[in-house]
């Protein structure tokens, strides 16, 4: 059983996800994001409005 412990915290190590680490592929999103702006998929929040897109056209850029 100490062997799962051991296993589980290999697998934590391996899988994690640094912050900032991944580069985004698609020029427009990599524009959307320099400008402070967020991409989402489906509709902006309420308060926010769609600027542009994100992902090659499949997502949303939103700002306020």
């Amino acid at each position: 059983m100490k062997v799962l412990y051991l296993l589980f915290a290999v697998f934590l190590l391996l899988f994690q996800a640094t912050s900032g680490s991944a580069d985004p592929l698609f020029a427009d999103t990599v524009e959307c994001r320099s400008q402070g702006k967020f991409c989402r998929a489906g509709a902006c929040p309420p308060t926010f409005a769609a600027t542009g897109t994100c992902h090659g056209g499949l997502l949303n850029c939103c700002s306020k």
